[in-house]
């Protein structure tokens, strides 16, 4: 059954890129109404702009996403880190002083962070990015169980392997090599379709899903498992 999502009103951030398209198709279908914030919200006043204009948010799902650097450890630099942190991480923050005080007024909501399985399982060359992505997680873990007792619901996706074109372009998908690495790697054999991951989302957007506090659901098709 999906997930009726008629009258909530959800921001989805840089809904351009990552798993924003997916996600803000799929939303739609469910019948919300769909803020599609697009662009860079690294600047520090662009988080409470977005919210402001928005108006009533039910939900925020916060697509983040930059590109992953494949630095050895000992070759990162400051810039690097700055980089992926101002990208990945420092937005949450603001987004949620942003959005929180009206949910927390009227005892309902939802924040929804889009993260990556590399923080759950290590990666060789991926400290910067893998660091970035478990501090959202982290977050997400906090921040759940601190307003829980408000009706508001903070959880995150997990993911690796899913199809999209920020990490997995079609050059790279159409790569023999990639497609070995998919059978080794991967026990699902394939990378998970944007619209499976997406109704994830939907359905952690829904009522049916205000059980959940502070949770991370890996959506990598059983790569961490290996």
């Amino acid at each position: 059954m999906q997930p009726n999502l008629r009258a909530k009103r959800i921001i989805v951030t840089q809904a351009d890129t990552f798993m924003g398209p997916a996600i803000c198709e799929t939303l739609k279908a469910r019948g919300a109404e769909v803020i599609e914030q697009v662009g860079s919200i690294t600047d520090p006043e662009t988080p409470g702009n977005i919210v402001a204009q928005a108006g009533k948010v039910d939900v925020l799902v916060a697509n983040l996403a930059v590109r992953a650097p494949a630095t050895p450890a000992a070759e990162v630099t400051d810039g690097e880190w700055d980089e992926v942190f101002n990208a990945l991480v420092h937005p949450l923050p603001r987004l949620v002083r942003a959005v929180l005080p009206q949910m927390v007024a009227r005892s309902s909501g939802k924040i929804i962070v889009i993260g990556s399985a590399s923080a759950l399982r290590g990666m060789r060359r991926t400290s910067t990015y893998s660091a970035a992505r478990g501090a959202q997680i982290a977050y997400v873990q906090a921040l759940g169980v601190e307003v829980a007792r408000h009706n508001i619901q903070v959880n995150a996706i997990a993911q690796n392997f899913v199809d999209n074109p920020c990490y997995f372009p079609e050059e790279i998908q159409a790569n023999p090599k990639f497609q070995d690495r998919l059978k080794r790697e991967v026990p699902l054999g394939r990378l998970v379709a944007a619209s499976e991951d997406a109704s994830f989302v939907a359905y952690l957007c829904s009522d049916a899903a205000n059980c959940f506090v502070g949770q991370v659901f890996p959506v990598c098709g059983g790569w961490i498992a290996r």
